[in-house]
């Protein structure tokens, strides 16, 4: 969909508007609440809460902290680290299910 809009015009804007213009965040946070209660989910949902399961999922599932880093496109590594503390209640649960003296 992206290329019929751009019609062959690059653009460095990920997300683009019908007219091929860079969508504004406002708009991309509307298009997730849309989609959100189309869904089903009343809980407060916003780019910002996909961005961090995102995070969470990717360290949860072993992936190492530099490249969630990258990823997020965080200048430094300790702003990472808040999504640390997920991964850690993730650890303890599997510890407490699957080692003896858990």
């Amino acid at each position: 969909a992206r290329a019929a809009i751009l019609s062959g015009q690059q653009s460095e804007d990920l997300f683009v508007t019908a007219r091929g213009s860079g969508m504004t965040r406002v708009r991309f946070w509307g298009i997730v609440r849309e989609h959100a209660l189309r869904a089903g989910i009343m809980s407060p949902l916003s780019p910002h809460t996909l961005r961090h399961a995102f995070a969470t999922h990717l360290l949860n599932h072993g992936a190492d902290l530099r490249v969630v880093q990258l990823l997020l496109g965080h200048a430094d590594i300790s702003t990472t680290t808040i999504y640390t503390h997920v991964a850690r209640e993730r650890l303890r649960e599997l510890h407490a299910r699957h080692h003896p003296r858990g």
